[in-house]
């Protein structure tokens, strides 16, 4: 924060500690696709059984719906008792329009072509043409998934003689996967300070976060509501105590945080809740990869309250209805919303067009949350794992494969190849 403050300090930031930040990101970016094809591969192999598979994905599809509607209901709820009608001065609002109207413009465009698409796009969009063309891109991990599964359950169905090989072939690629983790994660402490000083310098005017400090502030007291129910709920079916998940999912919450990215942060979930929450692989290997593409709690509520923001701000009234169109609306859109940051604005608009705003207020209103999106998209990003996290630990309870943690460490067997 200090070199924001001298001369020549932003471009020092940007010159040598950005570039560490960037490294590792595009690390983690690296095993992504990797790590979901192998240890899904092995999750659904070591299965033996189609109908154990069946369940598993059944109950994860139906606790992240569950768990999307509560946090949009939340939202609302929080929403409608803080009242922003009048927060905003018209002044601030033009400050606002002027210097995030291009970014809002951009968001607008890509919402249009995305609602524009059929009701099935999304299940269109699911399956690919070319399975190479989609592992090139991580925004394809849907693609992925539904190969991945195919293959899996393609080899249940044939000679195990003549699976073998194949299954130990992605035995050993998942260990040298996870081993990948390990060594990245090495640098995580330094990546992470990269990461929020290069935040924190290319911030620009911070007044206008004052302007909507009450919106921010409700907007984080949801998401901590969010995080109060994971515990609960984790508590209540599992018996694992707050400390213990917390503990566990720390490192994954803070490089959520310093990402804003469910799918860069993937890796390292899938770690975590395998090895120090104690979900087996077969549950792992499918919930985390799903979860990271369809399970946004925490981009859900913040589009609830934002909605509801914009809308008292630009005296614009909601009905009930019109609520109750924010949770179908918000709900379905975070199934087809990529993992990576800034998604969530796309939805908004979404939600914003399904309840009847005009055109020239979504502008305006787009353009108010530009201003604080960044801070609240890291935040809701630790939401959107932790959430990943709790449904795995509930599949796995229901399933009977939760057990014991069983951390591993990087340096495991050094003593071998010294």
């Amino acid at each position: 924060m200090g070199l924001y403050k001298f001369e020549g300090g932003q471009g020092f930031v940007q010159d040598w500690i950005k570039p560490i930040g960037k490294i590792f990101i595009n690390l983690l970016k690296l095993i992504a696709i990797p790590l979901i094809i192998a240890s899904l591969i092995k999750g659904i192999s070591d299965l033996k059984d189609i109908s154990k598979f069946r369940q598993i994905g059944g109950r994860t599809i139906g606790f992240y719906l569950i768990s999307t509607v509560v946090a949009v209901s939340i939202g609302l709820l929080i929403a409608n008792i803080a009242q922003f009608k009048g927060s905003i001065a018209p002044e601030t609002l033009a400050e606002l329009q002027n210097a995030y109207s291009d970014g809002a413009s951009g968001k607008m465009a890509a919402a249009a072509q995305q609602k524009s698409s059929g009701p099935l796009q999304f299940v269109v969009d699911m399956v690919p043409s070319n399975i190479f063309k989609a592992m090139a891109d991580n925004g394809s991990m849907l693609q992925v998934i539904f190969f991945v599964i195919f293959f899996g359950i393609s080899l249940l169905l044939i000679d195990p003689k003549k699976s073998a090989p194949v299954k130990a072939f992605f035995d050993g690629l998942n260990d040298v996967i996870l081993k990948m983790v390990d060594l990245i994660m090495l640098i995580a402490p330094y990546a992470v300070f990269a990461l929020l000083a290069t935040l924190v310098v290319e911030t620009t005017n911070p007044d206008l976060f004052i302007a909507l400090g009450k919106y921010a502030i409700s907007v984080v007291i949801g998401l901590a509501t969010m995080i109060g129910i994971y515990l609960t709920i984790v508590y209540i079916f599992t018996g694992r105590k707050p400390g213990f998940f917390m503990k566990a999912m720390s490192p994954a919450q803070l490089l959520a945080f310093s990402t804003s990215s469910s799918a860069a942060t993937l890796p390292v979930t899938m770690e975590r809740v395998e090895e120090h929450l104690g979900v087996e692989k077969e549950v792992t290997s499918f919930v985390c990869p799903v979860g990271a593409t369809i399970n946004m709690d925490g981009t859900s509520l913040y589009q609830a309250i934002a909605a509801v923001f914009i809308c008292q701000a630009l005296d614009f009234d909601l009905s009930f209805s019109q609520q109750l169109t924010i949770v179908v609306t918000a709900t379905l859109a975070s199934i087809g919303s990529a993992a990576v940051p800034g998604a969530g604005m796309v939805m908004l608009v979404i939600v914003l067009e399904a309840v009847g705003l005009p055109a020239d207020k979504l502008a305006i209103g787009l353009a108010m949350i530009f201003a604080v999106d960044r801070p609240l998209d890291m935040c809701r990003t630790v939401v959107n794992i932790s959430g990943d996290a709790t449904v795995a630990m509930l599949v796995g309870k229901s399933v009977g494969k939760l057990g014991e943690p069983r951390p591993k460490n990087w340096d495991d067997h050094l003593e071998n190849v010294r």
